[in-house]
């Protein structure tokens, strides 16, 4: 048997994690006695800088059940940091990494299942929401719309596919060669290019606790997503450019030939609205470019993306 590790990333999820725990055991033994997975597998929850006790849940956790271990970042480093640090930690380790998250919306019944679609050659294992009957027509709609322009913009992602997936020791060494510090994991694992299947699950209402993906940093999330792995945004502003720069020369000869009629045109409105549509124009353009140029900056620093405070290996007497 080979040996899974489940890497669940934590960021204050005290009110959730003793039913998290309680569950992952009670799935991880099933595997074990099926004999699916090694007896050695782990349970490893990352503590992405946490303001309440998770971490100290996690360590007691860990003394109480070798099943369960720890990694405690030096700080917050996002969720997608986070979840990186876990999987670089532990892959080594492990023949197979099931990542998820701790408040128990994704379905663990599907393990085995992702177990399966392993053993039968597939490197990565996407879980896939069979539908969003739990979302707000908001964020349903968001949703469907950020990835229909993932995929016009030629990046390769897995439709209403978030972080709940399997990968093999071999994918995950592979992504041990991306070496850039805006991280957009969804995007980033299709271009490993190994064998691949989907399993399609329901998602459940958060168990405890609250959101960690407000408005504001699903929309942050999204665009980064764009940002970092494409460059058609730049490319539009180009051809927006070129067309505004037609239309112009279009208008300047259209003010000649009235110029020289001998009609005078006053122009103020028009004035006005050229003015503040060019202005606007050219702001967004900078925020574009700019955009881009500050990630640059931030993969220039080549700073880490992650400090490991603590890693609870074994269990400590």
């Amino acid at each position: 048997m080979e040996k899974l590790y489940l890497v669940i990333p934590c960021y204050n999820e005290e009110a959730v994690l003793e039913e998290t725990k309680k569950r992952l055991k009670e799935k991880m033994e099933s595997l074990i006695k099926n004999k699916k997975i090694s007896k050695d597998s782990k349970v490893v929850f990352v503590n992405d800088g946490s303001k309440d006790k998770t971490w100290e849940m996690i360590v007691k956790f860990h003394e109480e059940d070798s099943l369960f271990s720890g990694i405690n970042l030096s700080r917050n480093r996002g969720h997608q940091n986070a979840l990186l640090a876990g999987l670089m930690t532990v892959y080594p380790s492990a023949d197979m990494v099931i990542s998820m998250d701790a408040d128990l919306q994704d379905d663990i019944n599907v393990i085995d299942q992702f177990i399966d679609e392993y053993y039968a050659g597939n490197d990565i294992v996407y879980g896939v929401r069979s539908s969003r009957k739990t979302d707000t027509f908001f964020k349903r709609n968001t949703a469907l719309m950020f990835y229909r322009m993932m995929e016009k913009m030629g990046v390769q992602i897995i439709y209403n596919h978030a972080d709940y997936r399997l990968m093999s020791k071999r994918a995950l060494e592979a992504l041990s060669h991306f070496k850039e510090v805006n991280l957009f994991l969804r995007g980033m694992v299709p271009l490993l290019g190994f064998p691949y299947s989907v399993v399609e699950y329901e998602r459940a209402e958060r168990f405890a606790g609250e959101s960690k993906y407000p408005l504001k940093k699903m929309l942050s999330f999204a665009f980064d997503g764009i940002t970092s792995f494409c460059v058609k945004p730049i490319r539009f502003i180009l051809f927006l450019g070129l067309f505004l720069f037609f239309c112009s020369l279009i208008i300047l000869i259209y003010s000649l030939i009235r110029y020289f009629q001998g009609e005078v045109i006053l122009g103020w409105t028009s004035l006005m609205v050229s003015i503040w549509a060019l202005g606007g124009l050219q702001l967004f353009a900078i925020g574009v470019i700019g955009e881009y140029i500050g990630k640059i900056y931030m993969e220039s620093k080549e700073r880490p993306r992650f400090i490991i405070e603590r890693y609870l290996e074994e269990k400590e007497d």
